[in-house]
């Protein structure tokens, strides 16, 4: 993870996130790019002539301003290298813009100016589109400590396949991995890849990991992942996202869905 994709934006994440990217970059002696795009797409119903826009760019611009100050503040006394992207237009577009060359993309749960709660179309559009992997991290979050436990949610989907590869970085300085499976009745005959298979590619890349079966019981899948993660005082969750089409996800609900709504510790997204 030597190339870091920071989101800067107003949101109540904002602080968490930075800490982790920044725990994150001492710890792989990675390179941190802060990305803050500032659009003047304001939408004012009847506002014809564009002079409710007009009326809000002097704000919009100052807001920017002074976060990206306080931002530089801080960063000047983190040890970190770091540069700055300040950009015109719509937040998902500029970070994909930017993510070919990143090794990770760290977001929020949630966009500025809504309740906090996720999950947000931001990090729908980004984690279906961009090349690299998503980390998504809570507002409660204050640290990242990359030595500690991690557990990867498995349910044998390529989806889950491409986030154990692109977690190896991070599964790799992990004191123990856990590769967890909630196994339901109707869900034994579609496991793709067993999870002996997702070990056996760990252990190849010199990481050994505890296999555990967690039964569904009456909590959703999302709960009972947190809940496994949270006896093992993992740091870290490690899963595919939208193994079902986004659409499905949002209309239906969805294991991805209800993992960024209320995540409980950074989590670690790849389609």
């Amino acid at each position: 993870m030597k190339s870091i994709l920071l989101h800067i934006d107003h949101d109540r994440a904002m602080t968490a996130r930075l800490q982790v990217a920044l725990d994150i970059a001492r710890a792989t002696n990675g390179h941190l790019t802060c990305l803050q795009a500032v659009s003047y797409e304001v939408f004012a119903p009847g506002d014809f002539y564009g002079s409710s826009i007009a009326a809000a760019m002097p704000v919009i611009k100052e807001n920017a301003e002074n976060l990206r100050a306080q931002i530089e503040k801080e960063l000047e006394h983190e040890g970190v290298p770091w540069d700055w992207r300040f950009v015109y237009g719509i937040a998902p577009h500029r970070l994909l813009e930017a993510s070919p060359l990143a090794d990770i993309v760290i977001l929020g749960p949630a966009e500025a100016g809504t309740d906090g709660r996720g999950p947000s179309a931001l990090v729908g559009d980004v984690v279906m589109k961009a090349p690299v992997p998503v980390l998504v991290v809570p507002e409660g979050a204050k640290s990242f400590d990359i030595g500690a436990p991690m557990l990867v949610a498995w349910n044998g989907s390529s989806e889950g396949a491409h986030a154990l590869r692109a977690a190896v970085p991070l599964l790799a300085c992990s004191c123990k991995v856990t590769l967890a499976s909630v196994i339901e009745e109707s869900d034994k005959a579609r496991f793709d890849l067993p999870s002996t298979e997702g070990a056996k590619y760990l252990s190849r890349h010199g990481i050994e990991c505890e296999i555990v079966e967690l039964p569904r019981g009456e909590a959703s899948i999302a709960d009972t992942l947190f809940s496994a993660a949270q006896m093992r005082d993992c740091s870290l969750m490690v899963m595919g996202a939208y193994g079902h089409s986004r659409l499905a996800e949002l209309l239906l609900g969805g294991v991805t869905r209800r993992m960024l709504s209320e995540p409980q510790m950074p989590v670690f997204l790849a389609h």
